[in-house]
């Protein structure tokens, strides 16, 4: 028991003069974005899902210093054929390109794109397929908001 603390306080010395700070430490890149990022109006359901979850974890700014633009872009793809030729299973998948931009200076702060899936089964009653669908997005949208949260954050870290 006492070797694993020794690790432990090891690899905690090691982080620290690595220079490694915690993104959501006072003072640190996650608390800089914190109400100061404007995300552009959602055009669709699944645009609002992710512009939701994304100012739940930026918050909302009535004055910020940055601008975010995020182009979102959804697939579906069937999986699991049944002997009558009928889907089974879907894989939605999703892809977010982004640009953080500074409002003050105009530059790009940081961009690129996440992208990632999820799945829903297409069995049952299509009222059942379509909550299925639903779920299936919003999961998406949550998994693709934290991935973004995380890409901005490295990138003013």
């Amino acid at each position: 028991m006492s070797w694993s603390k020794g690790i432990l306080a090891a690899l905690l010395l090691a982080l620290a003069a690595c220079g490694f700070t915690p993104a959501y430490a006072p003072g640190g890149a996650g608390a800089a974005l914190d109400g100061q990022v404007a995300i552009g109006e959602p055009s669709d359901r699944t645009t609002y899902l992710l512009v939701r979850q994304l100012e739940e974890r930026l918050g909302r700014s009535a004055d910020p210093a940055y601008d975010l633009g995020v182009t979102l872009v959804t697939t579906e793809e069937g999986l699991a054929v049944d002997a009558d030729g009928n889907i089974d299973r879907y894989n939605l998948l999703g892809t977010v390109q982004y640009t953080l931009t500074d409002r003050r200076t105009g530059q790009h702060v940081a961009a690129g794109q996440v992208s990632n899936f999820t799945g829903y089964s297409a069995t049952g009653t299509t009222v059942a397929t379509l909550t299925a669908q639903r779920d299936a997005q919003a999961r998406l949208m949550v998994i693709l908001a934290d991935l973004l949260t995380a890409r901005l954050v490295a990138a003013l870290a």
